[in-house]
């Protein structure tokens, strides 16, 4: 019993994370707003003194040891392989993107183009405004719906039979949008209630899904702490999760790219066929997705629900408002609150993670501008194709443009730039990459102004570029006398920002949610595309000619801008990336050490 009494001092102990002493010296200022959030980089100066100091370098670390502050200052970081489960997840994630972009990418056709083919293969003639409304709705909502799946995953059946549940309903939505867009249902008038109850329906199944197998592949990775390692070269190095979590979730992108390659095959089958074949196509292709997920069950590493976590998470957040101070909810502070002999059902522990996922939505916060700009590579610069003479090509065959540089430039990235800017020690931390994703949008939405300006001045139709001067033999409009070909550099522009921004979101709501709220933060993220969606709502006045153009100038000018204000207030935290993701290590230990406590109960009680 005496063992087991010293096994739960231990844990109380691995909680409290800061001295209290020195938390209750801010604690009873009323006026204190803690927003450093207990993380403190070291200063230039204590780094000199590290560096120089004699006895900075007289041990080496032994391999698979976490490594000295010296080592990680000195030494290379590294990533490891992906665990085969992971590659079993991400092979699904393909599944569900090539049906999810194979038919998100035609909805502008089947919407606004009428079924007569006037205007080339239609189905509901709604016009270029609607059509541009109900696929910026239909982002809205599957950015929306991420909130319910992580809820139902984080707080009652785990992120493994959340998704499974999204697939069912995920299939009912794309049936739905299979037999309402065959010939007979559209001209008895079922078309645009079918195509409204399906992207609702198929909305809430691929909410369900983004917010929770995105967290789950990143879940495969077991390893928490950083650990030195000696190749065979001789080299030393450290192994950083950090950077297996970002190898991850570049590969887990890349795969969501190779499936929105289905975009290579719905736009000929919708020209050549008609819609109902490419919806078939996607529906057959997301049921092996769902196989997939059911047959490796056994595989995966799945974590089980934490009961009211979310709940607690914003019962503690109400006690930080309330107390203006962050450190409030925690039980080592509870004198100095007030309420002395209250126990929250928490750890202090908890607590620090909390903070530390607060952060991670402040940052979040910027993303909505970010998303404008990514959503006009399905919507607008599509209309923008189809003014422009496109040779045999489908207009939004051109889409394909975007995933296809995501996977040229992906391995480029993980392969030799990130690889060769540790060698030089040059970090490229996620604040920093993120910064770069707006840049780098920002030029993609220059370069489709100033096209939008040559579109303008090329015939026959000038400023009206689908004009009756554009009619073929056939009365099918073919726009102004420019190469659709023109318009690639602005679909690989926002693929190469995504890589930057997107999938370093990813990887960021991963790293800095506790470890029972994945989900849930990883659905924050989401939101904020939800956000940029309802902003891209507001601007549907400008997608006509010629105010379409300045549409593209003013995201051009708020892209680069909001870059620039996002790294001017954020550029510290990249200073603190260490310190914030070891709290995922103290997690693990808490966690072993209370299962060891338990086991010494469970025996002391067995021996009695």
């Amino acid at each position: 019993m005496a063992e087991h009494n010293m096994q739960a001092a231990e844990v109380h102990e691995l909680v409290v994370e800061h001295e209290v002493g020195e938390k209750r010296r801010h604690s009873l200022d009323p006026n204190h707003v803690n927003l450093d959030l207990g993380f403190t980089a070291p200063s230039g100066k204590e780094k000199m003194e590290m560096l120089r100091s004699p006895h900075a370098s007289d041990s080496e670390t032994p391999d698979d040891e976490e490594p000295n502050d010296f080592e990680k200052k000195t030494l290379r970081r590294v990533g490891e392989n992906l665990p085969m489960a992971a590659w079993l997840i991400a092979i699904v994630e393909l599944s569900e993107r090539f049906t999810f972009y194979g038919c998100q990418g035609i909805f502008q056709n089947y919407v606004q183009r009428p079924l007569d083919g006037s205007l080339g293969r239609g189905a509901l003639g709604q016009g270029h405004q609607a059509a541009t409304g109900l696929t910026t709705f239909f982002s809205f909502w599957c950015y929306v719906t991420p909130i319910g799946g992580a809820i139902l995953a984080d707080q009652y059946i785990g992120k493994y039979w959340a998704i499974v549940c999204s697939c069912g309903v995920y299939l009912v939505g794309l049936m739905v949008l299979l037999f309402t867009s065959l010939h007979p249902s559209l001209e008895h008038g079922a078309g645009l209630g079918g195509f409204i109850a399906a992207i609702l329906i198929i909305g809430i199944g691929t909410g369900g899904i983004k917010s929770n197998v995105s967290p789950l592949i990143a879940d495969q990775y077991t390893r928490k702490r950083m650990a030195v390692k000696t190749l065979p070269t001789g080299e030393r190095i450290i192994l950083d999760p950090a950077v297996t979590i970002q190898r991850i979730y570049m590969v887990f992108y890349t795969c969501i790219n190779i499936g929105a390659l289905s975009l290579l095959a719905t736009p000929y089958m919708e020209r050549d066929i008609g819609f109902w074949s490419a919806y078939l196509l996607c529906l057959c292709m997301f049921a092996v997705g769902t196989t997939v997920v059911i047959l490796g069950r056994k595989f995966y590493v799945v974590r089980p629900p934490q009961g009211s976590v979310i709940t607690d998470a914003f019962k503690a957040i109400w006690i930080m408002i309330k107390n203006r101070n962050m450190d409030a909810p925690k039980n080592s502070l509870a004198d100095d609150f007030g309420r002395a002999g209250v126990v929250y059902p928490w750890n202090d522990l908890f607590i620090d993670e909390l903070k530390r996922a607060l952060i991670a939505c402040r940052v979040f916060v910027f993303y909505p501008i970010y998303w404008v700009v990514y959503g006009q590579f399905s919507g607008n610069f599509v209309s923008q194709a189809a003014q422009m003479r496109g040779h045999g090509i489908p207009n939004d065959l051109m889409q394909n443009f975007d995933p296809i540089s995501i996977i040229v430039f992906v391995p480029i990235l993980d392969r030799f730039i990130y690889p060769l800017l540790q060698k030089l020690r040059i970090p490229f931390r996620p604040i920093t990459r993120i910064s770069f994703g707006f840049i780098v949008a920002s030029m993609s939405m220059l370069y489709a102004a100033v096209l939008q300006h040559f579109i303008y001045q090329a015939g026959p139709c000038y400023g009206h570029p689908l004009c009756d001067a554009s009619l073929d033999a056939d009365g099918v409009a073919h726009g102004n006398n420019i190469h659709i070909a023109i318009q690639t550099p602005a679909y690989m522009l926002i693929g190469i920002s995504e890589i930057f921004a997107s999938v370093t979101g990813l990887e960021y709501a991963y790293m800095k949610a506790p470890p029972s709220m994945k989900s849930f933060v990883q659905a924050m993220y989401l939101l904020t595309n939800a956000f940029g969606s309802a902003i891209g709502e507001a601007f549907i006045p400008l997608v006509g000619d010629p105010k379409i153009m300045w549409l593209f100038t003013g995201l051009c000018v708020g892209s680069f801008s909001v870059g620039i204000i996002f790294w001017l207030l954020f550029h510290h935290l990249d200073a603190q990336e260490d310190e914030m993701n070891e709290l995922d290590a103290k997690h693990e230990d808490l966690d072993n050490k209370q299962a060891l406590a338990a086991t010494g109960h469970e025996a002391d009680n067995a021996h009695a």
